[in-house]
């Protein structure tokens, strides 16, 4: 069985390198060994002409911990339908349920699985239909000592601690699981995701308490604590948030992306830095389905597709601190993402229900990880 794949003939977009031409993409030993290389006979040819051939995309925010948690999704089956190669998952499992996330899914999934641990205990282990208990409410469930224990035990997948603070969320305990998440972040050298609804606390005072590298997530969510005044002007505090280094994730989820908030804080110039889908059992039939969908937003919001391509591939690897993954060039992790943009009249959904229709969308054709290519 031959080791090395050629990606024939499609569009190669890689921002992080300056690519925008079609050509043909050799991946070899699980490596990235260039464009229009030569290869051995034998290789695996995928026919990519008219497609567009990215490096991996990476969702930032996605619920992987199926059978483990009711919001998860089969993981190898939403990297193909979003055609992303590395899923990291943003807190479904806490400490107390890693190790099973880690056996049951991260070790045989096809695709890459990494993952924010929750600083909560079981993580987020009561999010359903009539079921919604939020996990930071009880403070007698943080556990800041055996997160950062995890953590350390698994340098491998454990990429950052997560924590979801508001009203749903956090309930009574406000902004203390925030403390206690970013001692744990402190102590571990690790980033933090922190998830907002809606208030107490106001967005502001979750995004003033974020670190360079940190990420707000949910960061277009609407009205109430949204990332703006009523007026459409961007709040002090996550301008403020942005000249420390905070990254603005969007997390588009069951209820976290709105038209307007997009509208408002793009007039004003402030772009999140990663797209994301915050996809989970309860979204991924709409609004959010998946990361091309999302991403599919952004360009419906004025972005060109090679500016959607950076902020769901090396964006989400610099946040991650995976400088092997993202890009295309020569050395990288032969992760490969391969798509079609499919003209049509098509109708994007936010969270509100507000309907915004654009005449194309991206669809899935295959990924790559590790040079080993699935179809979708």
């Amino acid at each position: 069985m031959t080791d090395t794949l050629i990606i024939r003939g499609g569009r190669v977009i890689d921002p992080a390198n300056g690519i925008d031409k079609v050509a043909d993409l050799v991946v070899s030993g699980g490596k990235v060994a260039g464009l229009d290389t030569e290869a051995p006979a034998g290789a695996q040819v995928v026919e990519a002409e008219g497609a567009i051939v990215t490096p991996g995309l990476i969702d930032l925010h996605t619920h992987v911990y199926w059978g483990g948690t009711s919001l998860g999704v089969d993981p190898d089956q939403y990297a193909l339908k979003s055609a992303c190669t590395t899923l990291v998952d943003a807190g479904s499992a806490g400490p107390g349920n890693y190790p099973g996330f880690a056996k049951h899914i991260i070790e045989p999934a096809y695709s890459r699985v990494l993952a924010y641990i929750h600083v909560s205990f079981a993580g987020i282990y009561a999010f359903g239909d009539g079921m919604r208990v939020g996990e930071s409410d009880n403070m007698r469930l943080l556990a800041a000592r055996e997160a950062a224990t995890v953590a350390r035990a698994n340098p491998d997948t454990v990429i950052g601690i997560k924590v979801r603070i508001g009203r749903h969320a956090s309930g009574a305990s406000g902004i203390m699981p925030l403390d206690v998440a970013l001692d744990v972040a402190d102590d571990t050298g690790l980033p933090l995701m922190v998830h907002i609804d809606e208030p107490p606390p106001s967005y502001g005072e979750v995004v003033s308490r974020l670190r360079k590298g940190d990420v707000l997530t949910h960061c277009f969510r609407p009205f109430p604590n949204a990332p703006m005044h009523g007026d459409g002007r961007v709040r002090d505090e996550v301008r403020a948030a942005r000249e420390r280094g905070v990254l603005f994730d969007i997390g588009h989820g069951q209820g976290s992306f709105a038209w307007k908030s997009a509208r408002a804080m793009l007039a004003e110039g402030f772009r999140p830095d990663v797209i994301s889908s915050d996809v989970h059992a309860f979204c991924i039939n709409g609004p959010a389905h998946d990361n091309l969908r999302v991403m599919d937003k952004f360009r419906a919001l004025g972005w060109t597709l090679p500016e959607v391509v950076e902020a769901a591939s090396i964006a989400p690897a610099r946040a991650i601190r995976r400088d092997d993954l993202g890009h295309l060039g020569k050395g990288a992790t032969g992760d490969v993402s391969v798509f079609r943009e499919v003209s049509g009249d098509f109708a994007l959904d936010d969270v509100r229900g507000e309907v915004v229709q654009h005449d194309s969308r991206l669809e899935p054709v295959g990924i790559a990880v590790d040079g080993v290519w699935k179809a979708a």
